[in-house]
């Protein structure tokens, strides 16, 4: 979900139309599978905290960098999750426009991140096989990989989870291959339309675990679905930090836990997200679920509008966590990339 964007920006209304004269001229060639193409992405360092760039620890979280991504791509931004491989480098990441990108990242010699290197990046297909079209379409939020390699992807606005094929998108297949749609339950389809599900996770007993956004079904909670093997959905309930934070993404811990993002925005302070450790165990159907706080990130913290998480287990046996945000393609936000250790 969009929390902010910048909309004031005066148009002419000849320049308006011109715009939209050469969007439906090339609507349906925009729409043609087209190759994954290589894409080059430079890194700036930032520290933890601003206003103490020495400071290395908030909450449970070590500090192990943190890097403000940029790219002259123009599909570069909107990252609205992403998934770090067990070797800490290789990265996947889906935008709420509809991209992919493929890359790795580089650490020093005492494991900070430090750069990311030149990758692949390219448009997702819908069930037809065709690239997405509409923002309707192409609203991508939370994405999972699956035990066989494949992908599942949630989506806003126009609500569903596609499965994608296992493979290497340099190929036509992972993320650049044609999915298919999962069977959802009515209310599924009823979430909020720019408020559906971001977190979601595939469980180490091969159950999925969604959260909606928005829906919400009893006071302080957003909604939230359990699935077995079988494809049966059962309903539970996740307190939120407060009636402001809602969830933004989750990943399964190295323990077999959860780590989930919840965001809260508003003008007068800004972004605020808080990071929190949910015990498995605790999600039952019915239940009311709450997670531990590890960290609350908010100014003068490096913080964004952070909508993925990701997590592994360092060489040492530590747990790491990556963070990633949406820029909104909004020249006052920017997308960050952060690097923590997860202690006990």
């Amino acid at each position: 979900m969009v929390p902010f964007r910048v909309r004031d920006i005066a148009i002419s209304l000849p320049a308006l139309l011109a715009a939209l004269s050469l969007v439906a001229a090339g609507s349906t060639a925009a729409r043609e599978p087209a190759p994954a193409a290589p894409i080059e992405i430079s890194a700036r360092a930032i520290p933890l905290n601003i206003e103490d760039p020495a400071l290395a620890e908030i909450g449970k979280l070590r500090w192990r960098g943190g890097l403000v991504l940029t790219a002259r791509e123009p599909r570069f931004g909107g990252w609205s999750d992403l998934w770090v491989a067990p070797d800490g480098r290789t990265f996947r990441s889906v935008s709420d426009e509809g991209s992919w990108l493929a890359t790795t990242m580089r650490y020093d010699t005492d494991g900070r991140l430090i750069g990311v290197e030149p990758g692949l990046i390219g448009s997702l297909r819908g069930e037809d096989g065709q690239l997405l079209g509409s923002k309707m379409e192409t609203d991508a939020e939370g994405l999972v990989r699956l035990p066989d390699g494949g992908w599942l992807v949630s989506f806003e606005r126009d609500h569903r989870v596609l499965q994608y094929p296992p493979g290497e998108e340099r190929d036509g297949q992972g993320l650049a291959g044609r999915p298919r749609r999962l069977t959802t339950p009515p209310e599924f389809r009823r979430q909020p339309v720019n408020g559906g599900v971001e977190a979601m996770v595939v469980l180490p007993d091969r159950r999925t675990v969604l959260i909606s956004e928005d829906a919400s079904e009893r006071p302080g909670t957003a909604l939230g679905w359990i699935v077995d093997d079988a494809a049966v959905w059962r309903r539970f309930h996740y307190q939120t930090r407060d009636g402001e934070h809602r969830p933004t993404s989750a990943a399964v811990l190295p323990d077999g836990d959860i780590v989930l993002l919840e965001r809260a925005f508003d003008r007068a302070r800004g972004v605020r997200v808080a990071v929190k450790r949910v015990r498995v165990a605790d999600i039952t159907p019915d239940a009311i679920v709450r997670g531990e706080e590890v960290a609350w990130l908010r100014h003068p913290f490096s913080v964004d509008n952070l909508e993925g998480v990701a997590a592994g287990r360092g060489p040492r046996g530590e747990t790491l966590l990556w963070l990633l945000s949406d820029d909104n393609f909004n020249p006052l936000q920017r997308t960050i990339l952060l690097h923590f250790e997860l202690m006990p």
